[in-house]
């Protein structure tokens, strides 16, 4: 973990401001919509409420368990484009983590 980066389980367009209160500017998930089932808020909802706040956002949607080399390349590429800080969450923020640890292992990132 640096400063540029923060990992998140499960969050929900009600916890956007807390988000924006710690200082990130932008937020990618990584959590496919419904893995969790009905109850979890969509990637739309929580997009929509991201960018009302003014954090820049993307969806990475990745399989638990099941990461791919194609899946980190993204993720840098997200990862570097962005404005830092960037929270990054799925179910526990462990799948976030691992893309992350990923990408800094194949040099990915520009941090």
């Amino acid at each position: 973990m640096s400063e540029n980066v923060g990992f998140a389980g499960q969050i929900g367009p009600e916890h956007i401001s807390q988000v924006v209160e710690k200082g990130f500017k932008s937020v990618i998930n990584n959590r496919p919509d419904l893995e969790g089932g009905a109850e979890q808020p969509t990637s739309v909802q929580i997009e929509e409420a991201a960018r009302t706040a003014g954090l820049d956002y993307v969806y990475q949607p990745v399989v638990s368990g099941q990461i791919t080399e194609v899946d980190v390349r993204a993720f840098a590429n997200h990862f570097n484009e962005l404005p830092k800080p960037i929270l990054m969450f799925c179910r526990t923020g462990n799948r976030s983590n691992n893309l992350y640890q990923l990408a800094k292992q194949m040099d990915l990132l520009d941090d």
